[in-house]
């Protein structure tokens, strides 16, 4: 049964008694006090939308037109007739005394519907799906005796709900490949360009730009894996009856077990869904939810930590996400190139992750064989949690094909810091040249700490090169100081592994979603 209606001018009105009845307990504005804002107001000109009314910025600001059709009335309830059609079909193949005729005049209405008679028959009946039988029945008059014949209302809501998650599903997967194709394609360019990696936020051992975006692409493989997993292991309810034990069926086909199991089999088959559950009480078991939510939610964690690399990586002028010409930074500083897009999907991501608690509590309370407690969030954080993620992967494509990397400034930050890492190096070559390894570690920790204290205090360059140059006592080793800070000596197996884990497990993932590597 329905826990909200909806009225044809677009509000929302609670069924619940004691919502209305609590009404009387808010300070409502006078007839006066009412008519003095309606005089008194700026006159508002409204052009396309009403924007007198909250719409949510995830439809109507940021999420694609593919998603937001997906979870929109029209793709619901036509899915919803469809199911109905599809019931009745099977129906009649098994047996049941249903006219060809009856069939057809439904499949011509499948998309024919009067949503303002919908409206009104909820507002009148308080369940939005018997107003959606009646709606449907309206223009199928020859129909209309059996519609919804042996069904419960989760047929038609929790069928659909699982159609619209795995079609969410598809929309998310093509993106996120894209998103990954065109990471790879970055690390594959920037894979034995040396950077400085970060422990701790401070400077580490070297690695290099395409080695850390592969960091990234894991994570998104990984993300990827989990959408395809959960799209292919979603089951249908399929045709189950009130409690799900089938007893309507059985009653339709007179106790045949076999025409019942076979209906449930075709139905499922028809919505294009391998399985179904035998086991299921009123609803699927919520617990779908909790896990849908799981895996959208650690693709959030996934993208929050990407972004907030590229966000730190902006703020040291290495890499920046695109900018555009006419792109303002700032509305005071307009010298400033703030990373907005990224700032973006971990605002979005941060809201995505939270969404895994509100599967987690429905499905915790989910008494008995079920309770509708579940209804009016689950129509809330399901929609969300899609939506928040395809606007992150619209955002992220965007970021991923136009990153721009500094290969100047990355190595100045190496310069600063790489002496202070080549100081094993320096001290082993001194070894080698016949230097006794305690006394060239005591000198150059010397002249380590006195460049540092000319770094930090005196804010001036690293020039514990310069130090070692002039020190007589590395004479022997001068002329390999520029091999021994030659970047590329510093950075491993980087190069190697990027490539490595693009041939073995970047390129045959893709490979099974028909996308190759490069363009």
């Amino acid at each position: 049964m329905s826990d909200l209606t909806t009225t044809t001018d677009g509000k929302q009105k609670s069924s619940n008694t004691s919502d209305i009845n609590n009404v009387s307990q808010v300070s409502l504005p006078t007839e006066h006090q009412q008519q003095s804002t309606k005089t008194n107001r700026t006159p508002i000109i409204l052009n396309g939308p009403n924007r007198e009314k909250y719409r949510s910025p995830l439809n109507t600001r940021y999420a694609s037109v593919e998603m937001s059709y997906n979870f929109s009335e029209v793709k619901k309830f036509s899915t919803w007739r469809r199911l109905w059609f599809w019931l009745a079909k099977c129906q009649q193949q098994l047996g049941l005394d249903i006219t060809e005729e009856q069939l057809d005049e439904m499949e011509r209405n499948l998309t024919n519907i009067d949503f303002d008679f919908a409206e009104a028959e909820e507002r009148r009946r308080r369940h939005d799906v018997m107003a959606h039988v009646h709606t449907f029945s309206r223009c199928c008059p020859k129909a209309s005796p059996i519609i919804h014949l042996g069904a419960t209302s989760a047929y038609v809501g929790d069928n659909a709900d699982l159609i619209v998650m795995r079609d969410a599903f598809d929309i998310l997967i093509t993106k996120l490949v894209r998103c990954i194709q065109r990471l790879t394609q970055f690390a594959q360019e920037y894979a034995c360009l040396p950077t400085l990696g970060y422990t701790h936020m401070q400077p580490a051992q070297l690695t290099t730009v395409g080695k850390r975006a592969c960091i990234w692409i894991q994570d998104l493989l990984m993300d990827l894996k989990n959408f395809d997993r959960m799209k292919r292991q979603l089951r249908f309810r399929g045709v189950k009856g009130t409690t799900g034990t089938q007893a309507s069926f059985l009653q339709l086909f007179n106790g045949d077990h076999s025409k019942v199991e076979e209906l449930d089999r075709m139905v499922t088959e028809m919505a294009g869904f391998s399985k179904a559950f035998i086991i299921c009480g009123q609803t699927y078991t919520r617990k779908v939810d909790v896990e849908i939510a799981s895996v959208l939610a650690s693709f959030g964690a996934s993208i929050h930590k990407m972004c907030t690399d590229i966000r730190l990586l902006a703020s040291l002028k290495e890499i920046e996400e695109p900018f555009e010409i006419e792109q303002i930074g700032s509305s005071a500083m307009p010298y400033k190139r703030n990373p907005m897009r990224c700032e973006r999907c971990c605002s979005l991501a941060r809201h995505l992750m939270t969404l895994i608690n509100d599967p987690l509590g429905t499905h915790s309370v989910q008494w008995m064989e079920r309770t509708l407690d579940d209804s009016a969030n689950k129509r809330i954080c399901i929609p969300e949690a899609f939506l928040t993620a395809d606007i992150i992967l619209f955002t992220l494509l965007n970021i991923s094909e136009g990153l721009v990397v500094y290969p100047k400034v990355i190595d100045k930050h190496i310069k600063q810091e790489l002496p202070f890492m080549a100081t094993e190096n320096i001290i082993m070559a001194m070894v080698s040249a016949g230097g006794n390894r305690q006394e060239c570690h005591e000198r150059i920790r010397t002249l380590s700490q006195k460049a540092a204290e000319r770094v930090k205090i005196d804010g001036l360059d690293n020039d514990l090169v310069e130090r070692v140059k002039n020190d007589p006592y590395f004479t022997p080793i001068v002329n390999k100081l520029d091999v021994l800070l030659d970047a590329k000596t510093f950075i491993g197996r980087a190069p190697e592994q990027v490539f490595e884990f693009i041939s073995r497990e970047v390129e045959p993932t893709l490979k099974n979603f028909l996308i190759p590597v490069t363009p």
